[in-house]
């Protein structure tokens, strides 16, 4: 008998998975700086939202990382209210690892975009990330984000994706 709880793993509806660079969250170190990175993506399928996963490269200063979740208008360019939430604690022993972040209670519409946001007040972590060019953009439906505490008018980047798999339930 396996007494070993099994990972409840849910199929990547959206993802972009490659990672050949690093976007750096949270509070600089020795700054009053905080970095909130962001990614927009349409969603493949339709379901339920279970977990928005990220890559993590490098956990310089451990902490919490809040994502929150928005509807993202890609003409105007803006961003919702927040729609849901999770947040996680960071160790060093994170680094080199897809870190889930469980936001059930969302229901995502096929063809719709969406976008996630991540800030952190008391930790600073390189999450992965894909640089791409103009005729081979890393996600062809998402833009990468930066935003900083200074301001919530944000900058978004076509060429650069972060690393996620949005799972959904069907």
């Amino acid at each position: 008998m396996n007494t070993v709880p099994q990972k409840t793993v849910f199929p990547a509806a959206t993802q972009q998975i490659a990672n050949n660079t690093t976007s750096w969250i949270g509070h600089v170190p020795g700054d009053s700086k905080e970095f909130i990175k962001g990614q927009t993506f349409i969603a493949r399928e339709e379901g339920d939202l279970q977990t928005i996963e990220i890559f993590s490269n490098i956990v310089s200063d451990p902490g919490n990382v809040m994502m929150t979740i928005h509807s993202f208008d890609p003409r105007a360019k803006t961003w919702s209210a927040v729609l849901g939430s999770a947040q996680v604690a960071f160790a060093k022993t994170d680094t080199g690892k897809w870190i889930p972040f469980h936001i059930p209670g969302l229901h995502l519409v096929k063809g719709q975009s969406y976008g996630f946001r991540l800030q952190s007040s008391d930790s600073f972590i390189g999450v992965g990330e894909a640089a791409g060019s103009s005729r081979q953009p890393p996600l062809d439906e998402g833009q990468e984000w930066r935003f900083t505490n200074t301001g919530n008018q944000g900058d978004a980047y076509s060429y650069f994706s972060l690393a996620f798999k949005i799972g959904l339930r069907a």
